[in-house]
């Protein structure tokens, strides 16, 4: 897979709060971001395809409501 840099703008607050995470957990920050950023748009993809899926189904289902009742075949007159 090419990477490629991206640059992004954060409180300097975040930034050294984030860089204590990282520490922490002995990543970088710039890991961290990009495991998130990975995460974040593999799970927008699968709820898309299931989101697809989900209607493609719906328009083939037959309804099962049963019969669609008229009031003059309920109430004789």
């Amino acid at each position: 897979m090419t990477k490629a840099n991206l640059t992004i703008q954060l409180d300097t607050e975040v930034i050294r709060r984030a860089r204590i995470v990282a520490a922490k957990r002995g990543m970088s920050v710039s890991a961290i971001v990009a495991r998130d950023l990975t995460e974040l748009a593999d799970r927008d993809a699968r709820y898309e395809e299931a989101r697809t899926r989900a209607e493609e189904l719906l328009a083939q289902a037959t309804p099962h409501g049963g019969p669609a009742w008229r009031r003059d075949d309920v109430h004789e007159r």
